[in-house]
């Protein structure tokens, strides 16, 4: 079944703010995810809400299989939803809804003879925001895609070819309360210490690096207390961990650096990945960007993303691509360029016509 025929920028445009208008954090997306499937079933998809609360649509029926994998949950964050000067303001309007409404609306302006060649399934995954990843695990376990398209935010004439990988520690210092006239070191100074260690590593780690190849550090949150008898310290700390890092070389360097003082849990390890660039989709990219006149970039990104969970499995040819500026991502003024969203759509849309036709 084909999709009818070159929806418009107005319609485009409706389908943004009505995804936008939605709240959807983490974990709380099915009203989002209802109203997408019901966009995708008017514009021709076979759509549902899978096991998982995805928003899931597929269209054609070739050979080669097509996945985009977008998301359509949000960190938390209100902002009044309008549009000003051609910007639509909202959570979610950049990370990462103008970029999966990019996706059905590009798919939807697809020929024929391109669905004769692909099966393009479009899923708009949830849970990207949290450590969880639900959606993108979810996914991962039922297809086999030969191509996958990311839906994130990397400005209309750029695509992003990687990301770094992720690390959380959860580190705590528990000791023996004493008199503050002693001369013991407090948990809290124990654990400072620790911090200081890390950076550290991680200055020694980064000599001479460039930002993409370099381990970086955030402390994301500290505390102390105590109740008399024993005093506490504990902090969240972040790593955005460099290909040749990945995340259980990381626990081992951690752990060391920890020893018998500091008590460290580990979550939400992502692998690090980079794609190779020259495959049929940064091909088809880039002569879709130079065919609406502008000059493609590869770019890396030091955040993460549903690739990095999906990339090492699947082992196809990756990219993430999407209308805006990942700077505004869960900034208090997000907001998305409506003439670049639906540049992003056209630019999209050539570029899976070039992919059918290779």
């Amino acid at each position: 079944m084909s999709l009818p025929p070159f929806p418009s920028r107005d319609e485009a445009v409706q389908l943004l703010r009505g995804a936008v208008e939605r709240a959807s954090l983490s974990g709380q997306e099915g009203e989002v995810a209802g109203y997408l499937v019901g966009r995708m079933q008017t514009l021709g998809y076979r759509a549902r809400v899978d096991g998982a609360g995805n928003a899931v649509g597929v269209v054609g029926r070739g050979p080669k299989h097509l996945v985009l994998l977008g998301h359509i949950d949000t960190v938390p964050g209100q902002i009044p939803v309008r549009v000003e000067d051609d910007e639509l303001w909202g959570r979610g309007s950049v990370d990462a809804k103008g970029p999966f409404c990019m996706f059905i609306m590009g798919v939807a302006l697809l020929g024929a003879r391109v669905l004769e060649r692909l099966t393009i399934t479009v899923i708009g995954a949830v849970e990207e925001e949290s450590a969880s990843s639900k959606g993108a695990r979810h996914a991962l376990e039922r297809y086999r895609p030969d191509y996958c398209i990311i839906g994130e935010p990397s400005a209309w004439d750029a695509v992003t070819l990687g990301y770094k990988g992720r690390l959380v520690v959860r580190a705590a210092v528990t000791k023996d309360n004493f008199h503050s006239a002693g001369d013991d070191s407090t948990a809290g100074e124990d654990l400072v210490g620790f911090w200081n260690a890390l950076k550290r590593w991680a200055d020694d780690f980064n000599a001479g690096q460039r930002v993409f190849d370099s381990l970086q550090l955030a402390l994301q949150s500290i505390s102390s207390g105590g109740d008399g008898l024993a005093q506490r310290a504990e902090a969240v700390i972040g790593l955005r961990l460099p290909t040749r890092l990945p995340p259980s070389l990381a626990v081992a360097a951690v752990q060391g650096l920890a020893g018998l003082a500091v008590t460290c849990e580990f979550v939400g390890a992502e692998q690090p990945y980079r794609g190779p660039r020259d495959t049929p989709l940064t091909r088809a990219f880039r002569a879709a960007i130079r065919a609406q006149g502008g000059e493609p970039t590869l770019k890396l990104k030091t955040g993460t993303s549903d690739m990095n969970v999906v990339a090492p499995r699947w082992a196809c040819p990756i990219l993430a691509y999407g209308p805006g500026d990942s700077r505004l991502d869960h900034r208090p003024d997000e907001r998305l360029n409506l003439g670049e969203y639906w540049r992003a759509i056209l630019v999209l849309s050539d570029a899976i016509s070039r992919l059918a036709e290779q």
